[in-house]
């Protein structure tokens, strides 16, 4: 799995870059990665699977401003996939029901420790750039369940600063993953 992820950021990256190949060859390569991460999940509706595999290579194509090159490839792309893979069941009215596997029970694991590692390092990043009078009301509120009181209370800050402070945080946070603003406007 390391050489494939090697393979294809070393693509991403040049083709971020203007390099034409390298984006004609990640998304060969993407492709054939797509497949098999599809054919797993769909053995019962093979037929899907290349409508998905066209539909993930579409959004790759359409949020590749959004990939950062110092970020691993694979779990960006999987995040894409496994929303398409999450639109195709809800469109089709149908949840997975399949035996669970060691195999697939262990691929499981692996992806989600590695999403819920990136996704937190992403969350802690964004945070970071947020004034104190942002990030602390929605770290007290939004991320460990305390009540506006409360986290007025924990913060020395009032309700109504708070409330605020949990309003534009959360525009300016919108803002950041925009990338239209640095954190402090």
């Amino acid at each position: 799995m390391e050489a494939i992820e090697a393979r294809l950021r070393t693509l991403m990256v040049a083709a971020l870059a203007g390099d034409a190949a390298a984006y004609a060859g990640l998304l060969t390569a993407l492709g054939t990665h797509m497949r098999a991460y599809f054919r797993r999940r769909l053995h019962r509706d093979p037929d899907s699977v290349e409508d998905l595999v066209q539909e993930t290579l579409i959004a790759v194509h359409n949020q590749r401003h959004t990939y950062q090159a110092s970020e691993p490839f694979t779990p960006w792309a999987h995040t894409i996939a496994r929303y398409k893979l999450i639109d195709y069941l809800r469109r089709e009215g149908r949840r997975p029901h399949e035996a669970l596997t060691d195999e697939t029970a262990a691929e499981l694991i692996d992806e989600s420790s590695g999403e819920a590692a990136t996704a937190q390092r992403d969350l802690d990043k964004l945070l970071a750039n947020l004034p104190p009078r942002f990030r602390l009301p929605i770290e007290q509120v939004k991320l460990a369940g305390l009540s506006v009181e409360e986290a007025a209370a924990a913060t020395g800050m009032s309700v109504s600063a708070v409330k605020v402070g949990i309003h534009r945080g959360m525009k300016v946070l919108a803002r950041q993953l925009a990338g239209t603003i640095d954190a402090h406007g």
